[in-house]
């Protein structure tokens, strides 16, 4: 049969030949700025471990006594027996930490997304969506069913437009820090423009929380807004945290919305109780080692300006997300494997996860890194991007 459905062979060498093929390399050891990667000692340079928590020994003490005491699977649904008081706990503590009535916790920020924005709206709705958000909010806008519209990245004259296009209930939904760009969202006038426009507001955080804002409170603390400018936060636990999964924060009304009617909280295992031990740990030294923020926004601007000094095409961001933006996705998965031969961890980011032209290398940076470090990666940028 010339179509056969399982004819999966011929996509696969497609997307070779188009340099989109994606291969899984194998690290053994905690994850750290160095990793043994495929069996060779490299410079890890494209983790989300911002903070340098995910093997702080604080962090790994309190999961081991959440596995002394609770086991490790959850053994069900939160709305069944899966709701430890570890998981309560670290809900307290996260809404107090975003300074809102209640968090609740999804097993992973694409869940959060997707049950959000499918619980709170359907047909008939609208959803306005950056262009540029992740795949998650994306998916969750299309999953409700919702009137799907995108608007120019960043653009709020775009969303105002679309605005005033829609006459029902609308949600408005961006990423904080976006996370192949590492630019922040014109969060100030997303939150006047819902209020002018009576409509929704969801803020994805993953990126902002920890590594943004005096003492790690994210994009809202950045920009210096409340709880009410900024109604409805999600943000994940496994980047600044350094663990596994994801809370939305906001009202009392909307949490509990949420525990009825979010399919992807409703209908799955709880996160480990161990996980969230150790995520009450990372959340303490988040708060309070506010060194390691000082320490990453000196190796970002280490960074940037010696990228500047060689000419590298860099884009508008200060937060932990460096890309270098190359173009073309043969030439970036090139220069990803030379680095990775000079001993250095770097993504090559190509479509579709960025716009057609526009793939690049993603540098991310840690607490964790040292300033030789990224002197050498400069000096190997050099050599590669020449």
């Amino acid at each position: 049969m010339e179509n056969s459905f399982y004819d999966f062979a011929g996509e696969l060498e497609r997307l070779k030949q188009q340099s989109l093929y994606r291969s899984r390399r194998i690290i053994d050891g905690p994850q750290d700025v160095m990793l043994s990667v495929d069996g060779r000692q490299v410079v890890n340079f494209c983790s989300n471990d911002y903070l340098g928590l995910a093997n702080h020994p604080e962090v790994i003490a309190a999961f081991k006594n959440g596995v002394d005491r609770y086991g490790v699977g959850s053994g069900s649904a939160h709305l069944i027996c899966g709701h430890s008081s570890a998981h309560h706990a670290l809900e307290e503590e996260l809404a107090a930490f975003t300074g809102r009535e209640r968090a609740l916790l999804f097993s992973t920020g694409y869940m959060a997304n997707m049950g959000v924005i499918s619980a709170l709206l359907g047909r008939g709705d609208c959803v306005l969506e950056d262009r540029l958000n992740h795949a998650s909010l994306l998916d969750g806008g299309l999953l409700s069913g919702a009137r799907f519209k995108r608007y120019r990245h960043a653009d709020s004259d775009d969303l105002q437009t679309k605005l005033a296009g829609c006459d029902t209930k609308i949600m408005v939904v961006s990423d904080g820090v976006f996370s192949m760009d590492g630019d922040l969202a014109p969060l100030p006038e997303l939150s006047r423009l819902a209020s002018q426009y009576q409509a929704g507001l969801l803020i994805d955080d993953a990126h902002g929380f920890g590594v943004l804002g005096a003492t790690g409170g994210g994009i809202v603390q950045h920009f210096g807004l409340t709880p009410q400018e900024v109604p409805m936060l999600m943000g994940t636990l496994g980047k600044a945290f350094g663990t596994f999964g994801a809370f939305v924060a906001g009202s009392e009304a909307l949490i509990e919305m949420l525990i009825q009617k979010a399919r992807t909280y409703v209908f799955t295992t709880a996160l480990p109780a161990a996980v969230a031990e150790a995520t009450r740990a990372s959340l303490r030294l988040l708060q309070q080692e506010s060194w390691r923020r000082d320490k990453l926004q000196r190796l970002i601007r280490r960074f940037r300006d010696g990228a500047r000094q060689q000419g590298l095409q860099l884009m508008d961001s200060f937060t932990a997300i460096q890309p270098v933006l190359i173009g073309d996705s043969e030439r970036a998965v090139a220069a990803s494997n030379r680095l990775l031969e000079q001993g250095f961890w770097v993504s090559a980011i190509r479509p579709p996860t960025v716009p057609a032209g526009t793939a690049r290398l993603r540098i991310t940076f840690s607490a964790n890194h040292t300033e030789t470090q990224v002197d050498a990666l400069l000096e190997a940028l050099a050599k590669v991007l020449i």
